[in-house]
């Protein structure tokens, strides 16, 4: 067995290791926590509608459904949910996503459906055709990426293990219409010397707009401080959120992975990395960002008696 594989091996032992503790000190701590952390911990979130029926009793549409009727394949629905484009129905707990009647026909009943739609959430990975995309080469596409120019929307782990950044082409195009100085001639004094130091803002720009597009798609206090938790270490969050009650419905409130992301070890441990803060200002960021979510979100819960440690 090589080097490699010994290393790769131990890693997953210790991952197993590590979340068997966890969970065990999870159980622990639900024992001793409040109900209202206990329900939402068992998966009581607070859509309280029947499952199945959307916000005035009509039925939900599941996702493979809802695809076919858009005339979307089952990738493309995911990109326009994550996008904001198309509105999932309020989750039931641990169920996929579904959607409502209303919401299909809104999004059918759009100038140029479904043309217009499948334009909006087409991806291109890899720098040949990211870059064909843009008319240049390979290599100034790789460095307006990795200087912060232009912004992944999602990623793949191929089978070398490799981060393949998503773009969205029609991202691509608007760029090359607002930003043509940066497709010809030499590179700006900033990019040479993030070049120069090795830098790639990609996981960090990814990070930033993930992080974003979540927040939007919800308005409730404490599943915006999960959103801002989840990027952070686990150590970042036990010191701002000393609480185990509090940590533990901020992890039951804490979004999925993001839809394409590898359930084979070897290539979830290399996506594992793009999901959480790494440069100290960027950890400085959310630490701050999540102290301020949880003191609202316990402001709100004091002020209003519903979801949260008391």
């Amino acid at each position: 067995m090589t080097q490699t594989a010994m290393t790769q091996k131990a890693m997953t032992r210790t991952a197993m290791a590590r979340t068997g503790m966890a969970q065990g000190a999870q159980t622990a701590q639900m024992a001793r926590a409040p109900r209202t952390v206990r329900a939402v911990q068992m998966g009581a979130l607070a859509y309280r509608e029947p499952a199945g029926r959307g916000e005035a009793g009509e039925g939900l549409v599941g996702g493979g459904q809802a695809a076919g009727e858009l005339g979307l394949s089952r990738s493309e629905l995911a990109r326009a949910v994550q996008l904001g484009i198309v509105r999932g129905a309020p989750p039931t707990p641990g169920g996929p996503a579904r959607f409502t009647r209303t919401e299909l026909d809104r999004v059918r009943s759009a100038e140029g459906s479904p043309d217009a739609l499948r334009e909006r959430v087409e991806t291109l990975a890899g720098a040949q055709a990211t870059a064909a995309a843009l008319g240049i080469g390979p290599s100034r596409f790789t460095r307006l990426a990795r200087c912060g120019h232009i912004t992944p929307v999602g990623y793949r782990i191929n089978r070398y293990r490799t981060v393949m950044w998503l773009y969205l082409a029609v991202e691509l195009r608007d760029f090359a219409a607002t930003r043509p100085e940066l497709l010809r001639g030499s590179a700006p004094a900033a990019d040479r010397e993030l070049m120069a130091a090795k830098v790639d803002l990609r996981p960090r720009k990814w990070r930033e707009r993930h992080v974003g597009l979540l927040l939007r798609r919800t308005a409730d206090p404490w599943a915006r401080a999960a959103v801002l938790a989840s990027v952070l270490p686990d150590g970042d969050v036990r010191e701002i959120v000393p609480d185990p009650a509090e940590r533990i419905l901020l992890a039951a409130l804490a979004p999925p992975a993001p839809y394409g992301h590898p359930q084979v070890p070897a290539a979830a441990a290399v996506a594992e990395r793009l999901l959480r803060a790494e440069p100290p200002d960027e950890v400085a960021w959310y630490r701050t960002s999540l102290d301020f979510a949880v003191t609202g979100a316990r402001d709100q819960s004091k002020s209003t008696g519903e979801r949260g440690p008391t």
